[in-house]
């Protein structure tokens, strides 16, 4: 489990462009997307959960879509009324019959909307909500690879255009299919030959729509990869803003945003072009069935086969279907760019691990690595044979070079890993085999870097603990020496962040320390909690550190070699593999790697041979 992960945080019509050339496609993804039988299953079960409220959704369309079509007939009827000479008085009536079918098509209409919102808000929370437990499960690891940008994407622009979709373009799609399919079978009702008139004039539609369908998705999904890796350049710039203005590589960080903008323009045309042929096809293809319907109808008419009325009202009837359709295929790309979006938030399902929910329980804490040999991606061993022992209570210290897998080794006995062969066990469990609550109890790490979330002081602090009462909160602040929550206008409700107070560095790892206390766990991985921090804060932060090791096991990875002297054994890496192992004064003694790195540290000559 890892208490803290990052640094301190203070707490968008164009122009119908010509024919683009089709953007190549991604040749690899690091977090995956979703297939779409997946997709559907996923959202037929979206659906099963709130399917009352769906099947209500449906009723009232139909409903409403029933009561729209008594108009246009009810006003053929007048014709034939009128042209057979009616009086005034039933002209009136079915008149008032059309007032009050549309009102009634308005207020159903209306509530239908209503409903399918609800719908839409609480099926688009589930999906954050999923979203969010799935992107928490993910192996460190694959985040790690992957880059923020993509996750970030995901759950920002992808889980938006999801939740939009359901909250307004899917409702409204609903209601106009609906609509469209009564209005058709009205037409059917009043005269076969003017309905398939009706169907064959509307082939265009059809045509337009599936040369779109078959396009769509792939480019979609293309913008939404093109989107992500975009992301993911402007936030490594922006993290590493010191480190480019140091180096003097502005030039070369914006060279790499240009191509990837670029990248994202061209997918955007592509969408773009796609949509430029699609919208006038169909507005071409409504005219054709209206048009159709209005020869064919006056021809029958002519001969005495049918009345005005008839013609009026199918007529009127296949105007009237312009509006549904029109919803549809405007909804359209809505529907195509979040079928993508959703693709992409349905795959992380693909890759998240969830450990074993095991029945066993550590025996002790005692920590055991044994013969661990470990490899990033598709590469080489990082780790080589690792064999390690820790006595519950012990400080070990692990130093070596740059580059030699201390920071490897740290993290999987972490739990942020796991060996490709060997073990890493606590009390004879495997440390991979914990559910995060089980992890949290036993090993904590905490690196360089202090992350403050975004919410109130209690917040922070009810992520590790949270039931914990307002009384063991403020002992874990005192504890730590944090003494400044006291000062704060609201206490343990005073908002971190943009809009409240800013913690420095030194405050942010005071509130992870507390985490750590609140956690309670028998051992603590240190990867130089102090390193980032300034020489006051740092003596601070030491002092506040003091408090939260005191009783536990502590395994320092070491880069300043001060530490590795005050601890009960030191591990020497070189290269993978774990090379001394003992006292410092003994490691001193030996003359091999730890002294040459212990003389290094203070300046002095290495012996006379």
């Amino acid at each position: 489990m890892t208490a803290t992960s990052t640094q301190p945080t203070q707490p968008t019509q164009p122009t119908q462009p010509a024919r683009p050339a089709k953007p190549a496609q991604p040749t690899a993804r690091l977090l995956p997307v979703a297939e779409p039988s997946r997709v559907r299953r996923a959202a037929l079960r979206l659906v099963r959960q709130d399917g009352r409220v769906f099947a209500a959704m449906i009723a009232l369309n139909a409903l409403a879509a029933g009561a729209g079509l008594v108009g246009p007939w009810l006003l053929g009827r007048i014709i034939d009324e009128v042209r057979g000479g009616a009086s005034a008085a039933s002209v009136d009536r079915l008149a008032l019959l059309i007032f009050l079918f549309a009102l009634a098509q308005l207020v159903l209409a209306r509530y239908a909307a209503y409903v399918g919102h609800r719908f839409g808000e609480r099926t688009a929370a589930r999906i954050r909500e999923q979203f969010t437990d799935r992107a928490l499960a993910l192996p460190t690891t694959m985040i790690e690879r992957a880059g923020t940008g993509d996750l970030m994407t995901r759950g920002t622009a992808d889980v938006a255009a999801v939740g939009a979709t359901l909250r307004d373009a899917g409702p409204q799609v609903l209601i106009a299919a609906t609509q469209a399919v009564f209005i058709l079978a009205a037409v059917f009702a009043l005269d076969p030959l003017l309905g398939a008139c009706a169907l064959v004039g509307l082939l265009g539609i059809w045509c337009a729509a599936r040369w779109y369908l078959r396009r769509a998705l792939t480019a979609y999904l293309a913008e939404g990869a093109a989107n992500s890796a975009l992301a993911e350049q402007l936030a490594a710039t922006a993290a590493g803003a010191r480190t480019v203005e140091a180096l003097g590589l502005q030039r070369h960080r914006i060279t790499a945003c240009q191509e990837h903008i670029e990248q994202c323009r061209a997918t955007r045309h592509h969408t773009l072009f796609l949509r430029s042929v699609l919208f006038p096809a169909v507005d071409i293809s409504y005219v054709i069935p209206v048009a159709g319907v209005l020869l064919i109808g006056g021809t029958l008419h002519a001969h005495g086969t049918m009345t005005l009325g008839a013609v009026v009202a199918s007529a009127l009837y296949l105007r009237q279907l312009s509006q549904p359709l029109d919803t549809i295929l405007q909804q359209m790309e809505q529907l195509q760019s979040s079928r993508a979006s959703f693709a992409r938030v349905e795959g992380l399902g693909l890759v998240t691990h969830t450990p074993p929910a095991t029945a066993a329980t550590p025996a002790d804490h005692r920590i055991d690595v044994t013969d661990v040999h470990y490899a990033y991606d598709e590469g080489g061993d990082v780790l080589h044979g690792v064999d390690l022992t820790l006595r519950p209570g012990e400080r070990l210290a692990i130093v070596g070079p740059s580059g030699a897998g201390k920071t490897t080794l740290g993290r999987l006995l972490a739990g942020m890993g796991t060996p490709h062969t060997g073990t890493v066990t606590v009390g004879q469990v495997p440390v991979a085999d914990l559910n995060p609550d089980q992890l949290r109890g036993h090993i904590v790490l905490i690196p360089q870097e202090h992350h403050v979330f975004l919410g109130t002081v209690r917040d922070n602090l009810h992520l590790a603990s949270p039931h914990a009462t307002d009384a063991e909160l403020r002992a874990a602040l005192a504890a730590v020496g944090a003494d400044w929550t006291e000062e704060l206008p609201d206490g343990l409700d005073t908002d971190l962040g943009h809009e409240g107070h800013r913690p420095d560095g030194a405050q942010a790892q005071q509130l992870a320390l507390a985490r750590v206390v609140l956690a309670d766990p028998h051992t603590l991985i240190l990867d130089e909690a102090t390193a980032l921090l300034d020489p006051r804060a740092a003596r601070h932060a030491e002092r506040a550190l003091a408090a939260v090791l005191e009783g536990r096991t502590v395994i320092a990875i070491a880069h300043r070699l001060q530490t590795a002297s005050d601890a009960d054994r030191v591990a020497v890496m070189e290269d993978g593999r774990l090379t001394e192992l003992g006292t410092h004064t003994t490691l001193v003694a030996a003359n091999g790697t730890y002294a040459a790195l212990w003389r290094t540290w203070h300046g002095e000559r290495p012996p006379a041979t």
